[in-house]
């Protein structure tokens, strides 16, 4: 039998906290998204002024990063145009996406989810979410 971790709902809530308050510093409303560790939507934020456009982007980057095990966009160079697994971003009917904003969660060396942050630029998109993790994270240590 297998014993599984996994965020709670308040987990996530923490995370999405602490990816606001980044958003917030950096002046870009986001849409922020927690999965589980297989992949499927604990909790969903939209900023007031997100992109639309980038709901489903912030819950595909979590997806892809909670089922990869790593940030979306270190998949850039391996599945990016003329990289040994291009096409890779076609799987799971194109959920799985190469675009930074999305970072494992993991506990004890265990991959409990991902965050997705998106309607920014790739690099601020990435920052909100590692502030996210990183408030969750210090719960933990308390």
């Amino acid at each position: 039998m297998l014993n599984v971790k996994r965020l709670s709902l308040a987990d996530a809530e923490l995370i999405l906290d602490g990816c606001q308050r980044k958003a917030v510093e950096v002046g870009t409303p986001k849409d922020m998204a927690v999965v589980d560790e297989s992949g499927h939507l604990i909790a969903f934020r939209r900023m007031d002024g997100a992109k639309f456009t980038a709901i489903d982007i912030a819950i595909n980057k979590a997806f892809t990063s909670s089922g990869g095990g790593r940030a979306t966009r270190d998949y850039k160079t391996v599945a990016g145009a003329g990289g040994p697994a291009f096409g890779l971003h076609t799987q799971h009917q194109g959920r799985f996406t190469i675009i930074g904003g999305g970072i494992p969660v993991v506990v004890d060396g265990q991959i409990v989810g991902g965050v997705g942050i998106s309607s920014g630029a790739a690099d601020e998109d990435h920052a909100v979410a590692e502030a996210g993790i990183a408030a969750f994270v210090a719960t933990l240590k308390s």
